[in-house]
């Protein structure tokens, strides 16, 4: 699955951001999908997933609460709305695709994922 983010952006703290995730193709709705983010100086952390059909999601305790995230697939579209953003959001935020099709469970680890966009840049200013 190959995947493209948008959506990035300077923000100040307190403000949102939706995050875009598209994956043009047929096989989008059949794999689960996720949000992982990398600060400068940092490894690469999970941040969210979703089930490839919908509905169940998981994600990080540092984010619960203020993003959510969610999937469109009949626009083979994934997408990350943040709020109440911190200065410590501020990341490299990358979409991924599970390595495996149709998983019934949702992986949040980075070996889990086998199809990695891009990145966009979140920067939160104090």
């Amino acid at each position: 699955v190959q995947l493209q983010a948008s959506g990035g952006g300077l923000v100040q703290a307190g403000d949102s951001l939706r995050l875009s995730c598209t994956a043009p193709g047929s096989t989008f709705s059949n794999y689960n999908m996720g949000w992982f983010r990398q600060a400068p100086g940092k490894g690469r952390e999970f941040v969210a997933a979703i089930a490839w059909r919908g509905g169940r999601t998981y994600s990080a305790d540092s984010v619960k609460g203020r993003f959510t995230i969610s999937r469109d697939n009949a626009k083979n579209t994934m997408y990350l709305q943040m709020n109440s953003l911190k200065p410590e959001d501020t990341a490299v935020y990358y979409c991924a695709g599970d390595r495996w099709r149709a998983r019934n469970w949702l992986p949040n680890t980075e070996a889990d994922f086998g199809s990695w966009g891009q990145g966009t840049l979140v920067t939160v200013s104090s």
